[in-house]
């Protein structure tokens, strides 16, 4: 795993509806009162019955979580919210494109799909941060990769790769559908490619938020239907809903 990246395997104690691509756990990392409030962890993988978080060290939260040991126990409310949708649109190509951290989501979702063979894209900061090429690989999956410093495949946002593929492979050869999580930035101006190709666009948003069942309003954004909570609703929105 890369520096400062960790995968956490939590086994259930406790029986639990079968999560799915994009949905979420509310995690406790600690029984001491600092931090108090349980984080959202976005599912990786789930294995054997074991479920799978892939995180990264940035506050004190993850810095815990870091040090917990084989047999601690931790507190797990999930799966929550909304995920991707997998079995409502069989008829469509899966494009799927992940951007730093939004890769933890979306080998789940490929392991779904990888009887469509879906097209990956990935980018990230540099080729340190280029994380699970093992896990799809071992899936018959193997990204297309960009980087900001060009360290790995290829030089530039991986948004501009995408938009490069459907020019070059139009929507009459098959009708595409993008998977993405990533970056805000990311995901609106993937939001607008897909308003340009006319292509339906399923977007995991990341929003801080306190309860993840929809209480405390802490995770709204803005949509053509009104405030939507990302944490019910959500996390997985069309694109066309989202107002950015």
């Amino acid at each position: 795993m890369a520096k400062n990246h960790f995968l956490l395997t939590a086994h259930p104690l406790n029986t639990m509806p079968s999560p799915d691509p994009g949905q979420f756990f509310m995690l406790s990392v600690d029984s001491r009162l600092d931090p108090l409030l349980k984080r959202p962890f976005s599912l990786h993988r789930l294995v054997l019955g074991d479920l799978q978080f892939l995180y990264r060290v940035v506050g004190k939260a993850t810095n815990i979580l870091k040090d917990k040991k084989a047999g601690d126990i931790m507190e797990l409310i999930g799966p929550l919210g909304n995920g991707f949708p997998v079995n409502e649109i069989e008829e469509k190509k899966p494009v799927l494109i992940a951007g730093g951290m939004g890769i933890a989501p979306l080998v789940a979702l490929a392991e779904k799909f990888t009887e469509r063979q879906p097209v990956f894209f990935y980018g990230a900061r540099n080729a340190e941060e280029i994380l699970c090429l093992n896990e799809l690989e071992s899936i018959g999956i193997t990204p297309v990769i960009s980087t900001d410093d060009g360290t790995s495949g290829r030089k530039g946002f991986v948004t501009d790769i995408v938009e490069e593929f459907l020019y070059h492979h139009p929507s009459s050869s098959f009708d595409y559908a993008l998977y993405s999580c990533g970056p805000k930035p990311m995901l609106e101006t993937l939001s607008g490619i897909a308003m340009k190709y006319k292509i339906k666009a399923y977007m995991a948003l990341e929003e801080s938020m306190a309860c993840g069942i929809g209480a405390c309003l802490g995770c709204v954004i803005k949509t053509v239907d009104g405030y939507k909570r990302v944490c019910k609703e959500g996390p997985v929105f069309l694109s066309e809903e989202i107002i950015w």
